[in-house]
Formats: structure tokens, sequence, C-alpha cells
């Protein structure tokens, strides 16, 4: 039987959760209220003054390096690689043997100190041209990035990157070849090509429709679950004839000649482009120009989003691809169409 309610039980529980939200002083809502969705971090991420170069010194001295983890709340993939990744008591503790974490939102006015420059948090982000949340980014002693991870690793993956950067690796060997060493996932260990729509696999200069380039391996488990079921719906499909596509195995010693016109091997041409993740994603316009990159661990809603950004050209209007994602489900939502951004 369908409840109902009176106006003036109704104005006691906004009373209620008002003084809740209120309860830490007045004007000042409490976390929870401030950021719906809000995922407490492991206790032992750094509590920093967030002057970056600082906290570099402070981890070399240490024998440390910095992992600066941007975050937004309601990210289903933030939550997920705190639960999943960081939950687990192996990753828990490499993490803090070779790094110190600190977090930062990628839309929070905090200042950010780097250097000689002083951004917001929200400032640093954009000037980084962070899209995706979580986005790692890590630090040698030189105070440069040598590595980014954009978007979810999964826990076998985000392992190897750890000790990858922790073991001070990347002067030894490209993350690339790295990787091939480490174990992955089950796979079906083919690649999949079937879905190819260009006129030449070779020679990408001449193109009636944007382009999208799926750099991809054989030995893929996340390959998988795009083409066999991300890609395989209903509006991925139609979202696809949007473009000429191309899956190309990132490996390959294969020749082929770039959209800007360059021959060259696909294996060089992922290292110039500096592809680190299978799938990786690239859009590129009509003119052979990259417009956009989707390069991690994404479900069906951001991998169709991603999609769309570029085919209806909101790219150039729109630079943030996560306020895209924000305004996209709004409107889904508002046509009465679900969205669950992890399915």
């Amino acid at each position: 039987m369908k409840k109902t309610y009176s106006l003036t039980f109704l104005f006691v529980i906004l009373s209620m959760v008002s003084q809740l939200a209120f309860s830490k002083s007045e004007g000042e809502l409490s976390p929870g209220m401030v950021n719906p969705g809000h995922e407490e971090k492991p206790a032992w991420f750094k509590i920093s003054f967030l002057d970056l170069f600082e906290d570099i010194e402070e981890a070399a001295d240490n024998n440390k390096r910095l992992m600066v983890y941007y975050y937004q709340d309601g990210c289903p993939y933030c939550k997920k690689l705190l639960e999943d990744n960081f939950s687990q008591r192996d990753i828990s503790e490499k993490t803090q043997k070779y790094f110190d974490v600190v977090a930062l939102n990628i839309w929070g006015d905090k200042d950010v100190v780097v250097g000689d420059k002083t951004y917001t948090e929200k400032e640093f982000a954009e000037a980084l041209k962070v899209q995706y949340t979580p986005t790692l980014l890590f630090f040698n002693e030189k105070n440069k990035i040598i590595f980014r991870a954009n978007g979810y690793y999964s826990p076998e993956k985000f392992s190897a990157l750890l000790d990858f950067i922790g073991k001070k690796q990347e002067t030894k060997i490209s993350y690339q070849d790295y990787m091939t060493k480490v174990s992955y996932l089950p796979s079906t260990g083919r690649l999949h090509d079937d879905i190819n729509t260009v006129a030449s696999t070779t020679d990408l200069t001449k193109q009636d429709k944007p382009l999208l380039v799926m750099f991809e391996q054989k030995k893929c488990n996340a390959c998988d679950e795009l083409h066999l079921d991300i890609l395989k719906r209903k509006e991925s499909k139609e979202l696809l004839s949007k473009f000429n596509v191309l899956v190309l195995d990132m490996w390959s010693d294969n020749k082929i000649i770039t959209p800007s016109g360059k021959t060259t091997k696909i294996r060089d041409w992922t290292k110039t482009l500096n592809v680190q993740y299978a799938p990786s994603l690239l859009f590129f316009n009509k003119q052979g120009e990259e417009v956009f990159r989707a390069d991690a661990y994404l479900k069906a809603f951001h991998t169709q989003t991603a999609m769309d950004y570029v085919a209806s050209d909101a790219y150039k209007t729109q630079s943030n691809f996560q306020r895209y994602v924000d305004e996209r489900a709004d409107h889904l939502r508002e046509q009465g169409i679900e969205v669950n951004l992890m399915e």
C-alpha cells in the first residue's frame, strides 16, 4: 500500500536534516551534505600543506615518491580504487612503502603550490588537462611527472604500476615493455578487429568521418569486455557508425601511415602517442588531429559518452569532459532514461 505523509511530518523531517547539515557550525555543512557521494580516504594518505615540491622532497628523504590522487565525490571509479585496490593488504602496504599519497579534488578550491606558482586544485587540474577521476600523477625526485594514470586500473595492473614506479624501473625499461612481462587476467587471446570500418587499415590520411583508433592487444581482459559487451549494445553501435573505426595491435611491427601522413611501425606510433593502456580509444578529426582520447578503464556509459563527445562536436565548446559526462547524464535522466555509471 502506498504511504502518505502529512505536511507537518515532512516539515519535521526537513528540520532534522537541516539540523544535521549545520551540526558542525553555523553555515558549514557536514562533509556528506557538501559532497554527496563522499568517500573516506585511507588514514595513511598524507596530510599535506599542498606544497608539492616540498612533498616531493619529504618523500625522497624517506626513499619514497609522491603520488597525487585527483578525485571527485560521487565518482564510482574513485570508490572502486579505494575499495577494490587500496583495501587489499598487499596493495596498501606496497603503496605506503613506495609512496606518499596526496589527494586533490578536481573541483576543489584549496591552494596548491607548485614551485613559484600557486593554483587552486581545479586550476591545477585544468592546467594538467585532467579529464578523468581518478587520475594519478607520479613525480620523480626532480619534480617531474614521470607517469600519469588516467582513470581506474584493475588491482592487477595497479599493483604492477606501483612496482614499476616505486622500484624506479622507468630508467631501465619502458612501461609498455614492462607490462608485457606481467601476468594478465584470463582473456580470449585475440584481437577484436572485426569491427574495422576504415577504407584502408594501413593508410589513415583520408577520412570522410572522424577516425576512432583503438589501441589494443591480444591478451587483454578489458579489451574483451569492451568488444564482447559494451560495443555490442544498441547505443554503442549507433555511435560507432559515426566514425571510421580501426583496431590496432599496439605491439605490432606492421607499418602504417598515420593520420598526419607519417609512415611508422604501429608499436612506434603507440610509443610516440604515449599510449600506455589497452584498450585506449583515440579520436581524430578529418584533418588528422587527435582531439580526444579515452585511455582508462570505462564502463558502457562513459565509453558511449566519449564517443558522443566527439561525434557531436561537443569537445569544441566544452573542454572539460567530466562536465560533459554530468551534463549528458542529467539530460538522459530528464528524458526518463536510467543512467547506471557502472554497467
